[in-house]
């Protein structure tokens, strides 16, 4: 007793089941080949030259924005630049002005002092010149009045 026929088989198939899985196969290897495949193809090579252009995008994005932050340092230092020129400017321009401003009350203070001296000199010369009759005058009445007769004749006496 056979409890499995030899005769018939996955290992030994008959003729007509080999020729229609080859059938079957071509058929299935044609559609794939002509329809589907270059599909398949057609989707990959979109997605690779799809990210092949975000890449050399991101690249020429990352190239420009070194190209701006170059610009940006290089005018960040000529501002600096400017910036010591312009403090160091107005450090001799402040300079300046205090020594200008420090010879003009200088001068300034020499004018007036000048001024008040001619004015006390005027002052006391005029004084004197009012004090010079009237110190004869009171010196020849004081005199008059220790001696208690007239010395001068320039007394409003009785001359």
């Amino acid at each position: 007793m056979k409890l499995i026929p030899t005769d018939v088989g996955p290992l030994n198939p008959e003729l007509l089941d080999v020729v229609f899985g080859l059938v079957c196969f071509g058929v299935a290897y044609g559609v794939l080949s002509r329809v589907l495949l270059p599909r398949i193809g057609k989707v990959l090579y979109e997605r690779e030259q799809a990210t092949e252009g975000v890449l050399r995008c991101s690249e020429d994005l990352e190239a420009e924005a070194e190209q701006v932050r170059e610009r940006y340092l290089q005018a960040l230092a000529e501002a600096r630049h400017d910036a010591a020129r312009i403090r160091q400017e107005a450090k001799e321009e402040g300079t300046e002005l205090i020594a200008a401003a420090r010879a003009e009350g200088i001068r300034e203070r020499d004018e007036l002092v000048a001024a008040g001296r001619a004015r006390i000199a005027a002052e006391v010369a005029a004084a004197e010149a009012a004090l010079d009759g009237t110190v004869t005058e009171l010196a020849t009445e004081l005199a008059d009045r220790i001696l208690g007769e007239p010395v001068g004749v320039g007394s409003g006496r009785g001359a």
